[in-house]
């Protein structure tokens, strides 16, 4: 949803971040695909006997008066982290303001690079996660770029054999299909952050934030009242980020990584991590700008993307479906990137050598067990959304809000929503 005045959009190179990683160890299909223009490609995880097969599509935003904008959007996918076998990294990038663009590409280049050089990445990846998260920030901030009106969200999924580790800054998402019988279900991997979210909302309230929609900053509609619906069905108006005595910034999410003017009140680059196994049952997963999800739920994306073999189809209707509801609903489109990611072969008996140096699932498990009870929940159903401790200087505009949370949650399942039949053999 980015800044409110709107998102400067910038031409995206047509290779992975331009880093895919170690193309020796990526095998791609030599054929390419008519509309990504990308060859299908193909990375093991030998640790526990499957494949990632993958695609990515990125398209540039439609802004009718404005249309050698650059595609703010950035990517990046990286295989091979550290040179393990196993573990490999997938982002997107979202940037806004006038050096969206700069800062996009900034934090996708910088981010991996201090994942890629951190030694304690196995041994504690949420805690290494955040680390890489707060020192972008802070070199984004003391770059030759300007982010004091300008930042970019962060969608990223690390994969550390058969465990997911999804860390999320702003309103990008990520996706995972799971398959219940015969019905494909969407479960979130991220949660949005913006001010729709009530501990969000508190939490920059806090920080000095005034929180209006454009309509009540302008005088339209009573700034009093405090409550503007769900993100669905008030998402062309939705609330914003303000100081106090003036008109900007403006920004629609809670989070992100640059922004130092929003930073002030209370918009953070710390991210919220969720840990997920992987099982037979686990399909693919999607990570996508919210160009994506503007207009289409996460449930909507699943079921099409479950209708294609070929990611690469995937990817190309789902942004097309995307672009045409950009242009149903307003005059321009946001810019568009999706990867999707196919788990492929992976079994119960799949681990043939996980790494030594970390026990993935006792590790998980304490941090669930350590925050809350939870006997009442099985192994298998086990999601654990991270909230990682902000800095002290982050903490200080908090003390008086009631959120003194756990290190980690189970995130109820949304197994118990009704999604589309489908028939999946």
């Amino acid at each position: 949803m980015g800044c409110v005045h709107g998102k400067c959009c910038t031409r995206y190179p047509s290779s992975s971040d331009g880093d895919s990683g170690r193309h020796g160890e990526v095998r791609p299909y030599r054929n390419k695909h008519i509309l990504t223009q990308r060859s299908l490609e193909l990375v093991p995880v030998p640790s526990h006997n499957f494949t990632l097969q993958y695609s990515i599509l990125t398209q540039h935003g439609y802004y009718p008066d404005t249309v050698e904008r650059e595609n703010q959007d950035s990517f990046c996918i990286k295989t091979q982290i550290q040179g393990n076998p196993n573990v490999h990294f997938f982002g997107v990038f979202d940037g806004h303001g006038q050096y969206g663009a700069q800062c996009s590409n900034f934090v996708k280049d910088r981010l991996v690079e201090m994942l890629s050089s951190d030694p304690t990445l196995l041994d504690d990846p949420l805690k290494a996660y955040t680390a890489a998260f707060l020192a972008t920030n802070s070199e984004l901030h003391n770059s030759e770029i300007d982010d004091t009106m300008s930042g970019t969200t962060a969608i990223t999924v690390l994969v550390v054999g058969d465990t997911l580790y999804v860390a999320n800054v702003g309103d990008s998402r990520a996706v995972i299909a799971v398959k219940d019988g015969n019905r494909i279900l969407a479960e979130n991997l991220s949660n949005d952050q913006t001010p729709f979210r009530e501990d969000e909302y508190e939490r920059v309230k806090c920080c000095g934030a005034r929180v209006l929609s454009v309509d009540q900053v302008e005088g339209l509609k009573d700034p009093s009242i405090q409550n503007w619906g769900d993100e669905e069905s008030q998402g062309g108006d939705p609330p914003r980020l303000w100081v106090p005595n003036g008109m900007y910034p403006g920004t629609a999410f809670t989070r992100s990584v640059g922004d130092s003017t929003a930073e002030k009140i209370g918009v953070i680059a710390v991210p919220e991590i969720s840990v997920v196994r992987l099982t037979p049952n686990h399909l693919f997963f999607v990570v996508a700008s919210d160009g994506i999800f503007e207009f289409l739920p996460s449930q909507t994306v699943v079921n099409m993307a479950a209708a294609y073999t070929d990611p690469r189809d995937a990817c190309a209707a789902i942004s097309g479906e995307s672009y045409k509801l950009w242009l149903e609903h307003e005059n321009r489109t946001d810019d568009i990137t999706i990867i999707i990611v196919q788990i492929k072969g992976l079994s119960n008996a799949g681990a043939v050598g996980t790494d030594s140096r970390v026990d993935y699932r006792p590790m998980i498990m304490r941090s669930v067990k350590e925050a809350l009870d939870v006997s009442s929940v099985s192994e298998s159903e086990t999601y654990g959304s991270v909230r990682s401790d902000l800095s002290d200087t982050q903490q200080s505009c908090q003390h008086s809000v009631s959120m003194n949370r756990s290190a980690a949650i189970v995130v109820p399942s949304p197994m118990h929503q009704r999604p589309l039949q489908l028939d999946v053999g």
